[in-house]
Formats: structure tokens, C-alpha cells, sequence
């Protein structure tokens, strides 16, 4: 991608393990950040479904332009926030609201 290389072993052996493991272990999974490179990986791609199917509360951070289906699930299943530079410091109270039972 760019000047950078996809090892989707890697991605697949830690990213995936690392969700796996906060599915099991986490009151609240965070994946930062879905980008092109880690839309190469199926494995990946399963993980984050399964993330979205266990009704656990899930923070997500996605590429800005990204077009993928996994993307679009992502925005339309929950709250979805543009962080820009100018909003970023606004949004931490909002967004950890709905975290917050």
C-alpha cells in the first residue's frame, strides 16, 4: 500500500488474535483503525463481523474514504462520528456516553 507492505500474517496472527482475545476477556472491544490494508485480510474481516455480532459495546475507527463493505456495515450498525482536527476535542464526551451505563 503506498510505500508501506501488508504482511497479513502478522495481521492475521496478532490484529485477529487481539480481537478474538477482547471478545473473550473485554466489557468493551476497540479496533483502531479498519484501513486498506487490514480489509486485504479475510480473517480480519470475520473478526470484526464477529466483533459486530456479539452485541458488545465496540469502538471502531475507520480510513475516512474507505469503500469496502465491511466499512459500510460498520457506519450503518452504529453511531458513527467525523473526527477532524477541529472537532476532536468536543466529541470525547459524546462519544464516551455511550459507553457509559
Amino acid at each position: 500500500m503506498g510505500r508501506y507492505t501488508v504482511n497479513l500474517s502478522e495481521l492475521d496472527g496478532i490484529g485477529v488474535a487481539a480481537i478474538s482475545r477482547a471478545l473473550e476477556t473485554c466489557d468493551v472491544v476497540v479496533i483502531d483503525e479498519i484501513g486498506p490494508m487490514e480489509i486485504l485480510s479475510a480473517r480480519f474481516i470475520a473478526a470484526v463481523d464477529d466483533t459486530l455480532l456479539s452485541g458488545k459495546p465496540t469502538l471502531i475507527s475507520t480510513h475516512a474514504h474507505l469503500d469496502h463493505p465491511l466499512i459500510h456495515r460498520v457506519r450503518q450498525e452504529s453511531n458513527h462520528y467525523r473526527v477532524k482536527l477541529g472537532n476532536r476535542d468536543t466529541l470525547i464526551d459524546e462519544i464516551v456516553a455511550c459507553f457509559v451505563l
